[in-house]
């Protein structure tokens, strides 16, 4: 989904395109299509030039977030994520209102990932029943890439005793998931449970 844009906004997009592009490689873009199957619109940028984007860049907040989203590209989805954390703290509930809005376009773990640890950091500890209620709508998703976005969203609480029992219920209709990718996190939430 695209999301419109004024001139300024349209030009740091295409300032971020041009280094995303000069900074890609062959060799990168088949190690992401390699270890990241599903992922589309792949250029190829490393992640430590992403980072750096996402420093650069994240003054531009919600509205960057939104158009690099909205491209639907691997590496643009993967800064809006970085940048949406970064924006978080001004505005929590419209942090959490976009993580669940961009989960409706997740193609790959990675970026599904990111999106759940890294838009939400900033702002876990202070929002917990608002990220655990998101985290249980999401796992009740149809869609896979959301079921794991909920699981992933847990694991900012698993090492907290008092969301224990609540994290344990949401999990257990997921256990039975036939889904490489929803067993692969109930693995990892599992570990930061145990």
């Amino acid at each position: 989904m695209e999301y419109p844009m004024e001139g300024r906004l349209r030009d740091e997009l295409l300032d971020i395109r041009e280094v995303l592009s000069k900074s890609a490689s062959e060799e990168a873009r088949a190690s992401f299509r390699k270890f990241v199957p599903t992922s589309v619109m792949v250029y190829g940028t490393r992640l430590p030039a992403i980072n750096e984007l996402a420093r650069q860049h994240k003054a531009s907040g919600f509205d960057l977030a939104l158009a690099l989203w909205g491209s639907g590209a691997f590496e643009e989805q993967l800064l809006a994520a970085k940048i949406l954390g970064f924006a978080a703290r001004d505005n929590p509930e419209r942090a959490i209102a976009l993580v669940l809005e961009f989960s409706n376009d997740i193609a790959d773990w990675a970026v599904c990932d990111t999106l759940g640890m890294q838009s939400v950091k900033s702002i876990a500890a202070k929002n917990e029943d608002k990220i655990v209620e998101t985290a249980r709508q999401l796992s009740n998703s149809s869609l896979m890439w959301q079921r794991r976005l909920g699981i992933v969203l847990l694991t900012h609480f698993a090492k907290k005793p008092s969301k224990r029992a609540e994290i344990l219920e949401i999990l257990k209709p997921l256990r039975i998931e036939k889904q490489h990718y929803i067993k692969k996190a109930i693995v990892w939430i599992d570990k930061d449970l145990g």
